[in-house]
């Protein structure tokens, strides 16, 4: 199988080529593939000829996105109709990897994926527009909704934080936002299962199972490293102290319904972190 994934640089791309080592993987940076320009992004495809398409280029600094939203438009919605637009034209499948911000939070059970979106800031609207694009342009494709992406590179929650306990050993860390964290390296797996079981065409939550507060993995990552911090929780609003920061979902927990219908099912979040955060700190 040909294919190429956008957005080669990023730690989900990175482990999508571990998963698919036995196939024929083109991976551009975004330096050398800008999917907001269309004729250089119908260029490459066509010069790829994949298979299948993954999607995985994208804005997802929140707070950026909250600044620029226009940006955030260009790039999540735009770059990816231009992206869905020229797999449609080689035939072939598209995978997009979309956001638990797509909702608003309000629920207190997990989100099914026949749920009706609601984003509340503009990053999670972005995508949404560009989940519309995949699903109104593609006959063949599965819009990939995870949450809490964590894996190689500096980027990622867990990094940010030793970052800040290496600088002071009081944090202050939000405990009103519930999501799932998910190894990248397990969505990985799992969005390449979906496309080699021939799942049909449609909307998959991915993500680990079970659910934690941001304070909860900050102190899960804390007692994996032997760290010396003390961690103080706090609301989303005390953390932001009234600044221009977007509001998040408080309640996003994605439940795996699809997926687990095609076989599908990822471990418990705990088991994957433990695992991650050992090699992590062993290597890194």
């Amino acid at each position: 199988m040909r294919v190429l994934i956008t957005g080669g640089g990023g730690q989900l791309a990175r482990e999508l080529l571990r998963a698919l080592a036995e196939h024929e993987v083109v991976a551009p940076t975004r330096r050398e593939l800008d999917v907001t320009n269309e004729a250089r992004v119908r260029q490459a495809v066509s010069g790829v000829h994949p298979d299948l398409v993954i999607h995985t280029a994208a804005l997802t600094d929140t707070t950026r996105c909250e600044r620029e939203p226009l940006r955030a438009q260009q790039v999540n919605a735009i770059g990816t109709l231009n992206v869905v637009s020229a797999a449609c034209e080689v035939g072939a499948r598209f995978v997009y990897i979309s956001t638990n911000e797509v909702f608003d939070g309000t629920k207190r059970t997990p989100y099914e994926e026949s749920d009706s979106p609601n984003p509340i800031n503009a990053y999670g609207y972005s995508k949404l527009c560009g989940e519309r694009a995949v699903t109104e342009r593609c006959a063949r494709f599965y819009v990939v909704r995870t949450a809490w992406l964590y894996g190689d590179g500096d980027r990622h929650f867990p990094a940010k934080l030793l970052r800040a306990a290496a600088a002071s050993e009081d944090l202050r860390v939000v405990d009103d936002e519930v999501a799932t964290p998910t190894w990248c390296r397990d969505l990985a797996r799992a969005v390449v299962r979906l496309v080699l079981t021939e799942a049909p065409s449609g909307v998959y939550h991915l993500t680990n199972a079970g659910e934690a507060s941001r304070f909860a993995w900050a102190s899960r990552l804390f007692e994996l490293t032997g760290a010396r911090v003390r961690l103080t929780p706090v609301s989303s609003r005390e953390y932001h102290d009234g600044s221009d920061g977007p509001r998040k979902p408080a309640y996003s927990v994605l439940a795996n319904t699809a997926a687990a219908r095609a076989g599908i099912v990822l471990r418990d979040w705990r088991e994957a972190f433990d695992e991650f955060a050992a090699s992590w700190t062993r290597h890194g």
